[in-house]
């Protein structure tokens, strides 16, 4: 079986686009699919379905692209450990944060560093997604920790926290109990420009389930003058929780069909390099600290 079918079919499934995989992979559009499509006649599968709003896994093809996921962790796996094991790592990991992240997740990705078998020094970088990810993808920085609101198939990524979203809109002060998010599509939202991730998770929340964004005509700076200017009522804003900066009286927990509305915190690195099985371990001591110290 060809492994880079494999990994068209994951690619497809992160961007949910054949266009987005075939640019990440630096292929073109027809090689990445006739590579998907050998793939499905050798499995007798199809794994894909178009419709209108982009490329959706088909029934068949959800079970089997968990599957695909799961093998190519385990080979990517292989290849990380053979290169602990034969190419010098260095003493220091280069981590790259989006401004979203909160300080809680950041102490424990430090305590996660210096407990691994061979303690790490954790050096950080604070920076808009789009400088954090061309460092990543140009090496100048080993991991990255963000908001999981844009694929890069060709990284390796486990979300290691959630938090609950909420909806600060003083026209809709009476009541503290949560709203449904079909409820929250009526108000106008104010949106920062798209450099911490929070607008892009705001865009595709609504277009994800078939909801108009009705948005304000200007913008924020950042998410904490979002935050003001919803308190002010200059009009709605979407946060996670731990990123309200006032004790709101009218923020309200975003719902859906009554579960949580939620925005997850992502490790992103690269398994190319001699670094990569520490960068696994690391990731998966932080995933655990979170769980313990977060309620992921």
């Amino acid at each position: 079986m060809n492994i880079e079918g494999l990994r068209y079919a994951r690619a497809v499934s992160a961007t949910k686009s054949f266009s987005a995989a075939a640019r990440a992979y630096g292929v073109t559009q027809p090689a990445l699919s006739n590579g998907i499509a050998r793939l499905e006649q050798e499995l007798g599968v199809t794994l894909f379905e178009r419709s209108p709003r982009g490329v959706r896994p088909t029934a068949e093809g959800t079970r089997i692209l968990l599957m695909i996921e799961q093998a190519l962790d385990a080979l990517d796996a292989i290849v990380a450990e053979a290169r602990r094991l034969t190419q010098p790592a260095s003493d220091t990991i280069r981590m790259g944060v989006s401004p979203l992240i909160g300080s809680d997740l950041v102490a424990l990705a430090f305590d996660a560093a210096r407990n691994l078998d061979r303690p790490r020094d954790l050096v950080l970088r604070e920076a808009d997604l789009t400088h954090l990810r061309e460092d990543l993808q140009a090496g100048s920085l080993d991991i990255l920790l963000v908001p999981a609101v844009q694929a890069m198939p060709t990284f390796r990524h486990r979300v290691i926290a959630r938090e609950p979203v909420v909806v600060i809109d003083p026209a809709d002060s009476r009541t503290e109990t949560p709203v449904e998010l079909r409820a929250a599509a009526d108000a106008a939202y104010i949106l920062v420009p798209d450099s911490c991730g929070l607008t892009t998770f705001t865009t595709e929340l609504f277009r994800d389930h078939d909801l108009p964004l009705r948005t304000y005509p200007g913008e924020a700076s950042n998410y904490r003058v979002l935050d003001e200017w919803a308190r002010m009522g200059v009009g709605a804003a979407l946060l996670p929780q731990s990123k309200i900066t006032h004790d709101h009286g009218c923020s309200r927990p975003l719902v859906r069909a009554g579960a949580p509305v939620e925005i997850a915190y992502e490790a992103v690195w690269d398994n190319g390099t001699p670094l990569a099985a520490d960068l696994e371990d690391f990731v998966a001591a932080l995933s655990l600290l979170a769980g313990e110290g977060m309620g992921d």
